[in-house]
């Protein structure tokens, strides 16, 4: 058995690809693919703000002082549009004629006045997931109802004080009581398993496709069943090269995500994040490396069972490349609002490690779920390899 393992291992460790997978994707790829979404989505934030948004204002002559508060402001340019017939609002603003349009009730003065609610519409197009277009109009708008707030109070007689009361008669000071690692975790914890859950799946899928399908299309699984190695020994021996390579890209991921992290901490004086990672102990991360392993096992396991039975690598990737969903599913749970582990959860297989990773970097674990987590992963993990096991003895599999 471990004969097969070193010798699989070290044919593996030469396939530039497999090295790709392991090492150059967490390593690397990753951090550069993040960096680069981040500085699009920043410059399409500080676009977004600095943008000038182009307004048509309807019955502008009935609140002469917002008027003017909009047409000075330097967010803001007035466009002169007229709406008939087809060219409506909505058209206009889908054909990007114009950004924003306001249209004051025209009786708004008379309704000020006698103390009545006035409508405004404002149309505007709110797919911009950055919103600076209704963020920079509510702004006005509130500094706008803000002085006629207080116009109103004038004329009830009501001095400033009681104004300021009017507005805010209760002050609430929050107090939260989740420190800064808890909060990390509730917001990012779901989505660390998101990456290095299905990492183990990639680090997995390459070398399973190499050393099942592979050894059949390259004509070699005949002189393997011909060694005096039990057909047992050569799984196992299949199963840890590949359960090795699964663990060995989580924790380059780790690693890379952790020393890029307190780089990213040190250039951009963003101390909190190293603060929180600092928090985060070494048997923390120790613990997420274990839960990785039964997870790792089945995806071994698994693939390679599927890769016995293809009897070419393509074939072999066309069977693999719908399991990527049956994953992606269970690892959303930790991500979702409201769901936390319990003992429900740690029975159910991949769901359990997701959120216990969760619950890792927020700090907040309960380590008696561990034993449920470990075993009915583990379970599972065996009943897969049995089930490879039996795979690999079944001549009408390995001949197809």
């Amino acid at each position: 058995m471990w004969l097969v393992f070193i010798k699989e291992l070290i044919e593996l460790l030469r396939d530039k690809k497999t090295l790709f997978f392991i090492i150059a994707l967490p390593m690397v790829i990753f951090p550069v693919v993040f960096g680069i979404m981040a500085l699009f989505g920043s410059n399409a934030a500080l676009q977004e703000h600095d943008k000038v948004i182009r307004y048509v204002l309807k019955n502008g002559d009935v609140a002469p002082e917002f008027a003017t508060k909009l047409f000075y402001h330097n967010d803001f340019k007035e466009v002169i549009i007229e709406f008939s017939g087809d060219n409506s609002i909505e058209s206009a603003i889908k054909n990007d004629e114009v950004d924003l349009v306001i249209e004051l009730d025209e009786d708004f003065k008379n309704q000020f006045e006698n103390d009545k609610i006035s409508d405004w519409k404002i149309y505007f197009n709110g797919s911009n997931i950055f919103g600076g277009t209704k963020r920079k109009v509510e702004t006005l708008l509130q500094e706008y109802v803000d002085e006629l707030q207080q116009q109103t109070f004038a004329r009830l007689g009501l001095a400033a004080e009681q104004f300021e009361v009017f507005k805010e008669p209760i002050k609430i000071e929050e107090i939260d009581t989740a420190d800064d690692r808890e909060s990390f975790g509730e917001q990012l914890g779901g989505f660390i398993p998101y990456i290095l859950i299905p990492l183990c799946l990639t680090g997995a899928m390459y070398p399973a496709i190499d050393l099942g399908a592979g050894e059949k299309e390259r004509g070699t699984i005949e002189t393997l069943l011909l060694t005096p190695i039990s057909r047992l020994s050569l799984v196992l021996g299949k199963f840890l090269c590949i359960t090795t390579t699964a663990m060995m890209t989580a924790l380059i991921t780790i690693f890379s995500m952790v020393l890029w992290s307190f780089i990213i901490g040190q250039l951009f004086d963003v101390s909190a994040v190293s603060e929180i990672l600092k928090a985060v102990g070494w048997s923390d991360y120790g613990l997420i490396v274990l839960l990785l392993l039964p997870i790792s096992a089945i995806f071994a396991s698994t693939l390679l069972a599927i890769s016995i039975y293809a009897s070419s690598y393509k074939e072999a990737q066309n069977y693999m490349g719908p399991l990527s969903m049956f994953v992606i599913f269970p690892v959303l749970v930790a991500m979702m609002p409201g769901i936390s582990l319990n003992f429900n959860w740690s029975l159910v297989p991949i769901a359990n490690v997701a959120l216990a990773i969760k619950e890792l970097l927020k700090g907040t674990i309960d380590y008696t779920f561990l034993i449920p987590i470990f075993a009915s992963t583990g379970v599972f993990a065996l009943i897969s390899l049995l089930f490879c096991v039996y795979w690999f003895n079944k001549e009408s599999v390995l001949f197809r």
